[in-house]
Formats: structure tokens, C-alpha cells, sequence
């Protein structure tokens, strides 16, 4: 099953030539996720070469305008593709109203259904789940209301030991399903096999967490514990700390220190102030807490094995 982040923009509230404010694309075994919809997030998935009517999932955490400002500029477009069928679009209170008020004033009409999930709850929940994923909002300690997201994939199903299935003549291919559940399997004589016997362990499902614009924040810690990649906002270098405490923002100094103490595999960080024309002092700063920190790239997808 595939896992992958592709980060479309990591800027600050400011564009740049060769980069852009917060987006990004998750792609959990062809089921997409857009999580914030900043400026010229539809020309980086032109980039991407994603096929825009995949996307039927979109993930707000904050109504800032480096967060969301593309929304209805995506939204426009899948009424020009001629898109019929249903999106969803999580975020905070006031989402709704934010989009069909550009509705109203310029006299547009949607072609598809659009969902609405409004947020408002100060503590992690579960706000969406199908047949392969769970995604879980973290709140996150900004200037507003702002949600960070937790993908994780369900739990899967264990693998067969076809060799030693095949040593027991009564075992039917009708019996693998309740197999990779991790059932027991009672032979006709009423002897038991032990699932242990006929199956291998299942993949350890993979997480994702997403932190959007927060101060340094302990409490999100339990919540993203052990997850395979984090994604946490880095403003600032620790010299300006004080500044990113009034900005409701972290330094990378604190986004790694969260990572170690949530015990994460990697750390990507992002959200740069423009006044730091070279994003490496930032990695650098952030290693010396946690080595396993790297650089966002720009529509390189990372898999997250």
C-alpha cells in the first residue's frame, strides 16, 4: 500500500518565485488528500500531474490567507472540468461562509455537491475515516483557530503462510479471509491450528501528521507519538523565539525538540519567514535536537515506509 506526502508549498505568509504558501497533496494507495489550499496550489498540482477530480478530501487548519486563499480558485476549476461528483472540505468555523460568499458575489454556481465540516472542538478527534485511512484533527496553538491533521492508515490484514497451509488438505481458499483476520482455523477433526502457524505478522500501518501554524505546543505530543513522518511549522531560528511566541509560531529549535519527544521516524520542516533567503540554517538548527530532520522539497514525494 502507498503512502506518500508531496509538498506543494511551504512557504510564509509571502509567495516566492520558486515556491509557495502551505499545501500539500497525500496520496494513501490512490485515495487523495488535499491539506490547505494556499496561492498557486493549482499550478503545483498541474506540476504534480494529478488529475484534479481525484482530489474529493480537502483539509483546512486555519483561515489565514496563506492557508486558504486558493481554495476557491480550486474549487472554480473543478466546476470548469465539469466535476459531478461530491467534495468534503474540513475546517475550522466560518469555512462554509468563506466560500459561498465568493459564491454569491460572483454569481457562481456549483456543479457538484460540496460538504462542509465545520470544526470547532478544542480536543483530537477522529473527523473522517473510510476503508483504508483515519484522519484525526490536532489542535494547534495559534493566533486563531487552527487544526493540524493526523492520517493513519487502519489497521491491515496479516499475510499468508501459503507454504504451511498447503500442509493441511482441509483448508480452503474460503478460509483465508477469516485467516488474515487473525482467526484460529478448526480442522474437521476439531483439532485447532493456530493462526500464528498459518499467517505472517500484517505491515504495520503508517501515519502522517501534519502541524500548521502553532507556538511550541507539549500537548500535541501524545497525540502524534511515534507517527512515521511529521510535518511541523518553523518560522523562525531560536534567537527569535520571543517573536515567534507573540506570532503564535515555533522555531525550529522547538519543532525538533517536539519531534524527540514524540518520538517521531522523520521530521520535515517548513513555513519559513522570508528572512531566511537559505532554509539550511533552519535544518541545521533543528538537527542539533533531532538529526532525522530534512528540508521540504518541492514535488518530490515522500514515501513513507
Amino acid at each position: 500500500m502507498s503512502f506518500s506526502v508531496n509538498i506543494l508549498g511551504y512557504n510564509s505568509a509571502i509567495p516566492k518565485i520558486n515556491s509557495h504558501p502551505t499545501a500539500q497533496l497525500i496520496n494513501v494507495n490512490e485515495r487523495y488528500l488535499l491539506i490547505d489550499c494556499g496561492e498557486g496550489t493549482q499550478v503545483q498540482l498541474r506540476r504534480a500531474q494529478v488529475k484534479f477530480s481525484k482530489i474529493n478530501h480537502i483539509f483546512i487548519s486555519h483561515l489565514h490567507g496563506d492557508h486558504v486563499f486558493g481554495l476557491i480558485g480550486f474549487i472554480s476549476t473543478l466546476q470548469l472540468l465539469g466535476k459531478t461528483t461530491p467534495i468534503h472540505i474540513f475546517g475550522p468555523e466560518g469555512i462554509q461562509d468563506f466560500i459561498l460568499n465568493q459564491f454569491k458575489h460572483t454569481q457562481t454556481k456549483s456543479s457538484f455537491e460540496i460538504n462542509f465540516h465545520e470544526l470547532n472542538h478544542t480536543d483530537s478527534r477522529l473527523i473522517f475515516e473510510d476503508n483504508k485511512i483515519e484522519v484525526y484533527n490536532i489542535p494547534l496553538a495559534h493566533r486563531i483557530y487552527c487544526n493540524g491533521y493526523l492520517i493513519k492508515e487502519k489497521k491491515k490484514l496479516k499475510n499468508l503462510n501459503i507454504e504451511a497451509i498447503q500442509q493441511y488438505e482441509d483448508i480452503e481458499r474460503c478460509d483465508y479471509y477469516n485467516l488474515k483476520k487473525g482467526k484460529d482455523f478448526v480442522r474437521e477433526n476439531g483439532e485447532i491450528i493456530s493462526n500464528e502457524v498459518l499467517t505472517f505478522p500484517a505491515p504495520k500501518p503508517k501515519s502522517y501528521a501534519f502541524c500548521s501554524d502553532t507556538k511550541y505546543n507539549e500537548q500535541l505530543i501524545p497525540i502524534i507519538e511515534n507517527v512515521n513522518l511529521l510535518y511541523h511549522e518553523t518560522t523562525f531560528m531560536h534567537d527569535l523565539k520571543d517573536l515567534a511566541l507573540k506570532t503564535g509560531h515555533s522555531t525550529a529549535l522547538e519543532a525538533a525538540t517536539i519531534a524527540k519527544k514524540a518520538n517521531v521516524g522523520k521530521l520535515i520542516i517548513g513555513h519559513f519567514s522570508n528572512r531566511y533567503p537559505d532554509p539550511s540554517v533552519l535544518v541545521a538548527e533543528a538537527r542539533s535536537v533531532f538529526q532525522e530532520t530534512y528540508p521540504p522539497e518541492l514535488l518530490q514525494p515522500v514515501i513513507i515506509d
